[in-house]
């Protein structure tokens, strides 16, 4: 085997070593006179002083309890801003569509106040010629498109023979 170790580093052996002046070989460590060794029992050591039990207690209390009322209050305004978000969202859609709402499948209808005076006001007669006062016994019927027109036409006629 020694005669293979001198073939196999024969071609390092001929390269030069070239020493660099910024390297230099570290001091060995000195171990001081007076090192104490560890003693065979280290639990001297680990000694816990339960005088301070009362005071570290009472502080992480205080830091839950802040922590605590920290996240409420970050879930309240999360909670508002998608509130907030849902709401101007709903507000879109009922500008699009009135009586639209995402969760319901039908369409609502919305009653919107309108100009025209209600009937009710004096007696006008319906199309069948009845006091539509008459037909307010506690039961609205909603009127069509039609009647209500019809309605109108009735009071202008009305109001314009009169004088």
């Amino acid at each position: 085997m020694s005669g293979q170790g001198q073939t196999q580093y024969a071609a390092a052996s001929r390269v030069p070593l070239i020493k660099s002046p910024s390297l230099r070989v570290p001091r060995p460590v000195e171990l001081p006179p007076d090192i104490h060794p560890l003693p065979d029992s280290v639990t001297a050591y680990f000694v816990y002083p339960f005088t301070l039990e009362p005071h570290v207690l009472t502080l992480e209390q205080s830091r839950r309890t802040a922590l605590a009322a920290h996240a409420a209050r970050r879930e309240a305004y999360l909670k508002a801003r998608e509130d907030e978000k849902a709401r101007r969202k709903r507000e879109a859609l009922h500008r699009i569509a009135p009586g639209f709402e995402p969760a319901a499948t039908p369409l609502v209808p919305v009653k919107r106040v309108s100009s025209v005076p209600s009937p009710s006001a004096g007696s006008v007669l319906d199309v069948a010629g009845v006091d539509a006062a008459r037909h307010d016994t506690g039961h609205q019927r909603s009127k069509s498109v039609m009647e209500d027109l019809v309605d109108q036409l009735a009071k202008l006629d009305g109001g314009g023979s009169a004088p």
